[in-house]
C-alpha cells in the first residue's frame, strides 16, 4: 500500500498557492509540501489533520490509499 493525495490539487484550487505559502501557514519546510506530494514522505496524522483544517476538506479528500495492485497495473 501507498498513500496517494491531491494535495497539488488543494493548492491550486486555493489561488494557486505555492508550495512555500502552503508550508508557512502548516509549519513545515516546502521540502516537506514538496516531498508530500511526490509521493516519497508519508505525514504524520497530525500534519494530515492540519492539512485537512487547513483546506477545511476530510481527510479522504485530500488522502487516499493505492493499494497494491494499482501499483503494479500501473507499472505494466
Amino acid at each position: 500500500m501507498k498513500l496517494g493525495n491531491h494535495l497539488r490539487r488543494c493548492r491550486f484550487d486555493r489561488e494557486e498557492m505555492s508550495q512555500e505559502a502552503l508550508a508557512a501557514e502548516i509549519g513545515v519546510t516546502r521540502q516537506t509540501i514538496i516531498s508530500i506530494e511526490k509521493g516519497k514522505f508519508v505525514p504524520s496524522a497530525l500534519l494530515v489533520l492540519k492539512l485537512a483544517r487547513f483546506f477545511n476538506k476530510p481527510v479522504e479528500e485530500i488522502f487516499y490509499i493505492i493499494e497494491e495492485d494499482d501499483i503494479n497495473s500501473v507499472q505494466s
